[in-house]
């Protein structure tokens, strides 16, 4: 059985993204050579479709939008739960008050799986995102096909061009985009090619190193019409209820939830210790919803 790899902790990588997606692009060969894109084309197109439920979950004006995660590892931390049942740690979101559940299917460093999402999608209705390091359309046809309402798009993993590409390929399946960013170019780069919903990743992942003022320095730059979305290295109501001020709409949260003992009271007790903060619009961002 092969290895999962170990935990990057502190030390330097020398490049992980590009070690993630090396990986990816020879993971999607394989699943194209075994079911061709047409016929995963019709599988999507079975799918109902998602008609924005993911973007309108996160635009909720009178709740906390947090978008719980679904992880069983971390290339920084290793294992976060052996006892991995992301059905069941999803249900246990959707009780307690989630906007949209994420889920990692990313196998290689992540110890995801498709499964994962399709698992997930059986056990709750709530919007569902694909976490993942999106290369090629046939990885959006996957998503659709196994229940997701939108997927992730980073763009610090791929070149402009195809960036555009694959954010105009969702949209023509149905499929909300969170177009990922992480400093003030790849966030010139997203809005330029049309991202309705961009999420400041306070993580960098070359490096594993977390940041949260990513997420301070780059709202200021964010267009009013663009959803903001905070991701990685939130761990309390005060994170939430700082940057819900500064004008983010949407939080998400893995790690934190993902090593308590109870993912969905963990998650619970956040929304509830955040309740009644309102933004710069006056609007509450931190109510239980999900």
């Amino acid at each position: 059985m092969t290895q999962s790899p170990e935990p990057v902790g502190s030390r330097q990588s020398p490049d992980l993204l590009e070690a993630i997606l090396a990986a990816t692009r020879r993971i999607v060969e394989v699943r194209q050579a075994a079911t061709p894109m047409a016929s995963l084309a019709e599988r999507a197109d079975g799918m109902p479709a998602p008609d924005g439920r993911f973007l309108g979950a996160l635009t909720a004006s009178d709740t906390t939008n947090v978008i719980a995660e679904c992880k069983r590892r971390s290339p920084s931390r290793g294992v976060l739960r052996a006892d991995y049942d992301p059905a069941a740690i999803a249900a246990a979101y959707a009780d307690a008050g989630a906007a949209a559940i994420s889920v990692l299917t990313e196998p290689t460093f992540f110890d995801g799986a498709l499964d994962h999402l399709s698992a997930v999608r059986a056990a709750v209705d709530l919007p569902l995102l694909r976490k993942d390091f999106i290369v090629s359309e046939y990885q959006l046809l996957e998503a659709k096909a196994a229940g997701a309402d939108a997927v992730l798009l980073i763009v610090a993993a791929l070149r402009p061009a195809e960036l555009k590409v694959l954010h105009d390929h969702a949209s023509r399946h149905g499929l909300d985009a969170l177009v990922e960013v992480h400093d003030a170019r790849e966030l010139a780069i997203a809005i330029d090619v049309g991202a309705r919903i961009i999420g400041v990743n306070n993580r960098n992942l070359r490096t594993l190193d977390v940041d949260r003022r990513a997420s301070e320095d780059l709202i200021a730059q964010m267009p009013h019409d663009v959803v903001a979305v905070s991701e990685s290295g939130l761990q309390s109501a005060d994170d939430l209820r700082r940057l819900g001020a500064l004008g983010y709409r949407a939080f998400l949260i893995g790690e934190r939830l993902m090593t308590a003992t109870n993912p969905g009271s963990a998650l619970k007790d956040l929304l509830a210790a955040g309740a009644g903060v309102k933004d710069t619009k006056g609007k509450n961002v931190l109510k239980v919803v999900r």
